[in-house]
């Protein structure tokens, strides 16, 4: 069904796109327009530029005309971040802007469209030894180049190199008024995306911006060696003190491609989804991914053995891969990062991170839990000082709520991570009986939904989880975290010092006069 409430700028759109990339039918409309957790207002259409020259005239045309533009990546978000605030919005899919366009090994950068994700280019990259420093989120199978950039996401890479953005060597991006421009000596007359720094750092603008100030069109990234020698390394802890003590001692090491903490709600949750075939392809890649026979053998032993509850004596676990030149030097920053734990924890098999790194991008089945419950996380990255006063606070506010989360069914936990050697990322996660969104039975492996529990719409859950998701986004605040993608769900014009607030709002204007680029991101 149709009910476009304004025809004429969607015959333009065909006319520039050609009608079957512009998509006026209300489901796909609703598909677009609706992230992971939440529904926005039903957008005018949802368009596939192929090029940056696709995308500049439809900013123009669009903006000339009042109608916003709203950038997706691939759709894997969960706090408005691609969602519209107004009907008379149109979505950029960027599905169709999946071409690596260079990767150049001599100068060591890599060009890519914004589609393209972090999957099909670290595939790319392997097949030349090669990767980026930062190289893909979780959800990389899904996850695009544009959209991490926009989102300053985290994992793969994040324990070293930091967010996705820090890789990040220069930005085409599309302004608000449809010309086009260039960050870094990309930007340059006569040079390549080679350099970052070439004076003010124009290309840090766009980075974590959700679509506010540009939509990205192309990325340029730098790459490195890729290192064949990894290994995993995994303890257990009796409580969160310990554990958070002993991933503050790793990061403070640097060694860490990536690294991440359970709790005891999502320990089994997150580690414990995995269907029969998932497990063999998880067999397979360890072995691939082994440095010989011997030792192929001895890491599938090892998870034969452990199987999926050896972690079920530790209250809370903790997972490293670390990656070397060579073996010694892989070995000598496992033995220096174990040293630094083992005050803190007991070693338990690296099962864990042995299968993360083998398939370092897992299909989406965590946006449901294994019980076929409803999942939203909140965020924020502190100092390691502000950890524990954070989570004291929050536990109050758990107690405070208790009584409402017993009765409408709603568990919580939290994953963690920490982000090169001077973050601490708290990730609070929210589990209820709802039904589906469009969104999540897409994004989900074809056929899995049907094998999990079903549940009927819970309108009364879903706000106790809304109220208490900006509830703990306050609390984050009042300790002075920060937060990656922020979208419209995160206040982060809410305490700006007003110089700092006027500042951004300018460059707003600046970037896109018409204020016509995804309104309400970033607070704007």
């Amino acid at each position: 069904m149709n009910d476009i409430a304004n025809p004429a700028i969607i015959t333009q759109l065909q006319s520039l796109l050609g009608p079957e990339h512009v998509l006026t039918d209300a489901t796909e409309r609703e598909f677009h327009s609706t992230d992971v957790y939440a529904r926005g207002q039903l957008p005018l259409a949802v368009v596939r530029p192929a090029s940056t020259s696709d995308v500049a005239q439809l900013v123009q045309l669009c903006a000339a005309q009042g109608v916003s533009i709203v950038p997706r990546g691939g759709g894997a978000s969960y706090t408005d971040g691609y969602t519209p605030s107004e009907t008379s919005s149109v979505v950029i899919d960027t599905s169709r802007m999946n071409r690596i366009v260079e990767i150049n090994e001599r100068d060591m950068y890599v060009v890519a469209q914004v589609g393209v994700t972090w999957a099909a280019l670290n595939e790319a990259l392997a097949a030349k030894g090669l990767r980026t420093p930062f190289f893909g989120p979780f959800s990389g199978l899904t996850a695009t180049l544009g959209g991490s950039l926009s989102q300053n996401s985290v994992t793969w890479g994040t324990g070293v190199f930091g967010v996705s953005g820090e890789s990040t060597l220069g930005v085409e991006v599309v302004l608000g008024s449809g010309e086009v421009i260039r960050t870094g000596s990309w930007g340059a007359a006569n040079s390549v995306p080679f350099m970052r720094s070439y004076g003010p750092d124009l290309t840090g603008l766009f980075m974590g911006d959700c679509g506010a100030l540009g939509v990205k069109t192309s990325v340029a990234l730098r790459l490195m060696p890729r290192n064949a020698h990894v290994m995993g390394v995994s303890f257990g802890f009796p409580d969160f003190t310990r554990m958070a003590s002993g991933l503050e001692a790793a990061a403070k090491l640097g060694l860490n491609l990536t690294n991440f903490g359970l709790d005891p709600a999502l320990q089994e949750g997150q580690m414990g989804r995995a269907d029969a075939a998932t497990a063999v392809k998880s067999a397979l890649a360890v072995w691939q991914t082994s440095r010989g026979v011997v030792d192929g053998l001895r890491q599938l032993l090892k998870m034969a053995f452990a199987g999926r509850g050896f972690l079920r004596n530790a209250t809370f676990s903790a997972h490293w891969v670390i990656d070397g030149i060579d073996d010694a030097s892989c070995r000598a920053a496992v033995a220096k990062l174990r040293a630094a734990v083992q005050p803190f924890g007991a070693e338990v098999p690296a099962t864990v991170p042995t299968v993360a790194n083998a398939m370092p991008f897992m299909p989406l089945y965590a946006i449901r839990s294994p019980s076929g419950e409803r999942w939203v996380p909140v965020h924020g990255l502190l100092p390691f000082s502000r950890v524990e006063g954070f989570r004291a606070e929050l536990a109050a506010y758990y107690a405070e709520n208790a009584v409402e989360l017993a009765r409408l069914k709603v568990r919580y936990g939290a994953m963690f991570m920490t982000v090169g050697t001077n973050a601490f990322l708290y990730e609070p996660v929210f589990y209820w009986q709802d039904d589906y969104t469009i969104t999540q039975r897409r994004l989900m492996p074809e056929g899995y939904a049907d094998t999990l529990p079903q549940y009927a719409a819970n309108p009364e859950g879903r706000a106790l989880v809304d109220r208490m998701k900006h509830g703990i986004a306050d609390i984050f605040q009042r300790h002075g975290a920060t937060h990656l993608q922020i979208g419209k769900f995160y206040p982060y014009m809410r305490g700006r010092d007003p110089q700092t607030a006027k500042l951004i709002r300018d460059i707003k204007s600046l970037v896109d006069p018409r204020r016509r680029l995804n309104p309400g991101s970033l607070g704007l």
